[in-house]
């Protein structure tokens, strides 16, 4: 074979190498293993292979007695967070150990499905490898169907509703500083029972993600709660417990966070409509989250405003 015939031949072969990868499939979640150990020791037994694996644990949580959730980042995690245009969204990775049926579940989002949907300048594909060689990988789940980089990166649930470049903007500061300042103390008093369950400073720019938990004041909130958000969507075989916890991103002077219509909808893209088990189930979950993050993040908030 001539040599300008190889060079065709490689460069045809590198084509049909990078359209293959831009047609892969992508899910939301990866299930690392399973174990039969308790609660506990499986949750210290998955931080102490985050920690060897490089990753630190920024906070964790329990949603309910049935899980635990671990927020994690790294180098990388926060470099690319820096070089992307409210990247502060993926500054974090976060680990789950769901108890079912007597078996802990083990998972983790996918860092390369999240930084195309949250659409990073990278695919955090060294991210993604770290995660694997730490804990593991057995299979991504979460819809029936995947999607592409490329449906992620222009994604929205259906017509006339949020992409991830229309987020809710809840309040804006004098400074960015004072912006951090009032949505830290207010997560530390428990303001709309929402608080902190990890903070992470972007470098090089003015962007502090807050991951928060969220447990309702009263039944009357209850379209905002961690746990009665779950219970109605997240129902399959294997829990995408990882969905949690939500944020709030202080980009400059502004606090923003995604809208629940896109938030939700891109870690459960396969949920429908109507139903049991649906969008339906928690109709009043989108406002009742962006009027509870407001209340945190605006000192001025009145809720009889809404």
């Amino acid at each position: 074979m001539k040599f300008y015939q190889r060079i065709l031949l490689l460069i045809g072969l590198l084509t049909l190498g990078f359209a293959a990868q831009a047609n892969e499939k992508l899910k939301p979640f990866v299930l690392a293993y399973k174990t039969q150990a308790e609660m506990a020791d499986a949750v210290a037994e998955v931080k102490e292979k985050l920690t060897a694996g490089g990753f630190e644990i920024v906070g964790s949580y329990s949603p309910y007695d049935t899980a635990t959730v671990i927020a994690i980042t790294n180098d990388a995690l926060k470099q690319n967070a820096a070089q992307s245009q409210f990247g502060g969204y993926g500054a974090a990775q976060r680990v789950s150990v769901t108890d079912l049926n007597g078996e802990r579940q083990v998972a983790y989002t996918n860092p390369t499905y999240m930084a195309h949907a949250y659409r990073m300048n990278g695919d955090l594909g060294e991210v993604s490898a770290g995660l694997a060689k730490a804990l593991g990988k057995l299979e991504e789940f979460g819809p029936k169907d995947g999607l592409t980089a490329k449906q992620l990166r222009k994604y929205h649930y259906m017509f006339g509703m949020e992409y991830f470049t229309e987020p809710s903007m809840h309040a804006m500061y004098p400074s960015h500083e004072k912006a951090v300042q009032t949505v830290a103390e207010r997560l530390a008093k428990g303001v709309a029972g929402v608080t902190q369950v990890y903070r992470i400073d972007i470098p090089g720019k003015k962007e502090t993600i807050f991951g928060v938990a969220m447990k309702a004041p009263n039944d009357k909130k209850k379209a905002m709660d961690d746990h009665f958000i779950m219970s109605e969507i997240d129902f399959k075989p294997l829990r995408s417990t990882a969905h949690l916890p939500y944020e709030i991103l202080v980009s400059e002077r502004k606090v923003y966070s995604l809208y629940a219509r896109f938030r939700i909808a891109i870690n459960f893209p396969d949920l429908s409509m109507m139903g049991a088990n649906s969008f339906m189930n928690i109709m009043k979950t989108p406002d009742a989250i962006k009027n509870a993050l407001t209340e945190v993040a605006d000192e001025s908030y009145k809720e009889a405003l809404f």
